[in-house]
């Protein structure tokens, strides 16, 4: 009988383990669950926030993607400071070409909990990156010439072109070199085309280089949000490759 009695005592102090132990973890779920709905308010807020200001600049765009990093994201409201926040941006649209896609990634983001859930004042991010791509058949529309294709080939912009040069039906073969030029454009500069079975004749020369220096422009991008310069430009499968970046920036005053 005794051993018994021992037994029970242990069985009730197992069963309060136990619901306290389930306890724990409902707790833990309702928190994290809380943790998640906060970060989706404010991900909304700074969406509605970042749409007003593209359209105060005059940009077009999708309504943006935005995403709250670091956990838990309440810790984050407390301390008025955000480890992270992604905002994506798709179907930028500019006079001359368009980015499919923009993301853009704020590091170190400053922002009290009266103006996450006013909108009103300053969303502040320590640094902001931007990666889009220009597409090679936006590009090739531009320059406007019948049967031009633009490609990437060993890292460089390369391009394919049928010509008449002297009466013989030619196909234009080369690089270009791509830079960044003064006012956050793209500089495509093609200096060496060749035509295989090419007359060698001066003029023949002459009229390949003419064509080169026709397709040779500066790219005006879409306005970039977020006081972002373009800092590198690189050809890539999909197309060209932009990467921008600023400091100290206003996410929700992007003019």
């Amino acid at each position: 009988m005794a051993q018994t009695y021992e037994e029970r005592p242990r069985r009730h102090g197992r069963r309060w383990l136990v619901v306290l132990v389930v306890l724990v973890l409902i707790l833990g779920g309702l928190l994290v669950v809380a943790d998640r709905v906060a970060a989706g308010l404010a991900e909304r807020a700074i969406a509605d926030q970042v749409q007003q200001e593209l359209t105060k600049q005059d940009a077009s765009s999708a309504p943006p993607q935005v995403d709250v990093g670091g956990f838990p994201f309440l810790t984050q409201v407390v301390d008025g400071r955000y480890e992270r926040i992604s905002i994506v941006l798709t179907d930028v649209q500019g006079k001359a070409v368009s980015l499919p896609r923009l993301d853009v990634d704020a590091r170190n983001v400053r922002a009290s909990l009266d103006t996450i859930r006013s909108g009103q004042g300053e969303v502040v991010a320590e640094t902001v990156a931007g990666t889009g791509t220009v597409t090679y058949d936006s590009l090739a529309k531009l320059l406007d010439r019948p049967g031009l294709k633009l490609g990437e080939q060993n890292g460089k912009l390369a391009v394919t072109a049928p010509v008449d040069i002297l009466g013989q039906k030619l196909t234009v073969t080369g690089t270009a070199d791509v830079t960044v030029a003064e006012g956050g454009k793209v500089a495509l500069k093609f200096s060496d085309l060749n035509a295989q079975g090419l007359p060698a004749v001066p003029l023949a020369r002459t009229l390949l280089n003419n064509y080169a220096r026709g397709i040779s422009v500066d790219v005006p991008l879409p306005e970039l949000p977020f006081q972002l310069n373009v800092r590198k430009v690189e050809p890539r499968p999909e197309g060209l490759t932009v990467t921008a970046d600023a400091r100290d920036v206003p996410i929700n005053s992007a003019g």
